[in-house]
């Protein structure tokens, strides 16, 4: 019956454009998440949906309507009519920002969380459903995910930019910020400048976040001991799990192997295309970006921040991670360590995501206590500028 009246509709004399944009919206998403019956008001994440399909989609949404959107239209518009009302108008509703409401509703605080080396955020979707409905959650993305200019390549450039992109939604502290792995290292120094500033960072939250211009290029031996390394934390995470959930977390797996295709096909065809039309394809703008973004984390030298550092950590970490200096406590006046019931490049994964989704609404929580017993007892702040 649901395939009987989405034809129906689709013959409206009145509204041929907006017929023609559900329809042809609705035919590529059957088509990549291959599900034969689709509602235009179905949420795109609720049917399977995830960020390296999300690739895709938008790649088909290019090449048919040519228009290009970035991925983090998918937070605004979930469904096909939220999409087919996007791309019914001539001009997109709002620019493209570096800045994205994950979940913008909730009277706490925003929190900030900024990307990892693929530049985009839709990685934090899950956490942010662990974080409940009424805190508002914020990411910040490459610039250069919608191809309109080169990425940044610095993590100073992009700590400056996302500092006014925040600063728009939220022009004055308590901040609460933080990130996974790369966008740990962008949160601490957009943290660092935002205390320049003379502003309250409240929560300065890092998320398996090392300090990599501490960790030298490795070896073949040690690529190959971190390759065995990476092999029994996915083996230990998946014996943590009862039987659902270990076909949860595999097929999260999968789906993270799958986003790392585009990137590693945008990486050949660079090396052997590197004057042809495929420069501007998505596979080669993601894989230009991951590559900027690496580049800047091990170039990044981090300064001293005047507050304290929330560090989750996974059980155990890799062994090249055991050096020293590769911590922050050498780098922040205080340093509150969380080790997490998961191993390595698990906890942004389900099921294991609600681990680390607890333990930051808890560090917020007392970061907002703290922050406003501050404010009542101006004297009971330490480390202000």
């Amino acid at each position: 019956m649901m395939a009987e009246s989405r034809t129906e509709s689709l013959v409206i004399p009145n509204a041929p454009a907006q017929d023609d944009a559900t329809g042809q919206l609705t035919r590529i998403w059957q088509d990549l998440l291959g599900i034969p019956s689709i509602a235009p008001h179905q949420n795109y994440f609720d049917l399977g949906g995830d960020s390296p399909l999300a690739v895709q989609l938008f790649a088909r949404i290019e090449k048919t309507f040519h228009v290009k959107l970035p991925l983090a239209t998918l937070f605004e518009a979930p469904t096909i009519e939220g999409l087919a009302q996007i791309l019914r108008q001539e001009t997109p509703s709002s620019a493209w920002s570096s800045l994205v409401p994950i979940q913008p509703h909730g009277s706490r605080p925003p929190f900030f969380c900024f990307h990892g080396a693929g530049g985009n955020i839709l990685i934090y979707r899950d956490l942010s459903l662990h974080l409940g409905s009424d805190q508002p959650v914020y990411g910040l993305q490459s610039p250069g995910l919608d191809g309109s200019c080169a990425p940044l390549t610095c993590i100073e450039d992009m700590a400056a930019h996302y500092v006014e992109e925040i600063r728009r939604v939220q022009r004055h502290g308590p901040y609460f910020l933080g990130g996974y792995c790369l966008g740990g290292t962008i949160a601490f120094e957009v943290g660092r400048r935002l205390r320049a500033r003379g502003e309250e960072v409240a929560l300065l939250a890092l998320f398996d976040t090392m300090n990599w211009h501490k960790i030298p290029l490795p070896s073949f031996w040690t690529k190959s001991y971190t390759a065995v390394e990476k092999l029994l934390f996915h083996a230990a995470n998946i014996l943590r799990l009862d039987p659902p959930g270990k076909a949860k977390f595999f097929s999260e797996k999968v789906k993270i192997l799958r986003g790392r295709l585009p990137v590693w096909r945008g990486m050949l065809v660079g090396k052997f295309k590197k004057n042809s039309t495929a420069t501007k394809s998505n596979s080669r703008i993601l894989s230009q970006i991951w590559q900027a973004n690496d580049d800047a984390s091990m170039a990044y030298m981090p300064q001293p921040f005047a507050g304290t550092v929330t560090d989750f950590r996974p059980l155990k970490q890799y062994r090249m991670f055991s050096r020293p200096g590769v911590k922050w406590e050498r780098l922040a006046e205080g340093e509150k360590v969380v080790v997490l019931p998961v191993y390595p490049a698990g906890m942004l994964v389900e099921p294991f995501v609600r681990h680390l989704g607890d333990a930051l609404r808890k560090a917020i929580d007392e970061a907002l206590t703290y922050s406003q017993a501050s404010a009542a007892s101006p004297k009971a702040l330490t480390g202000a500028v």
